[in-house]
């Protein structure tokens, strides 16, 4: 049985880390598209599984080009 869990905890393993670097890398460039330095460095330091990179795409960086355009 250990080399079940073991395999299915590799498999999530190495999902969350697709998942993190996809939705980390798409929020770095934007914020580095729109000039958000502040949110440039809190996105390149802080790591929460894809869940503050996701708001910053969807909410936060609509606000901010609202806001400077």
């Amino acid at each position: 049985m250990q080399t079940t869990d073991g395999v299915v905890f590799f498999i999530i393993f190495i999902l969350l880390v697709v998942w993190s670097i996809t939705w980390k890398g798409l929020a770095l460039w934007k914020s580095a598209r729109l000039s958000d330095k502040w949110w440039f460095i809190a996105l390149l330091i802080i790591n929460t599984i894809g869940i503050l990179e996701i708001l910053y795409l969807f909410i936060f960086s609509k606000r901010n080009k609202k806001e400077k355009g």
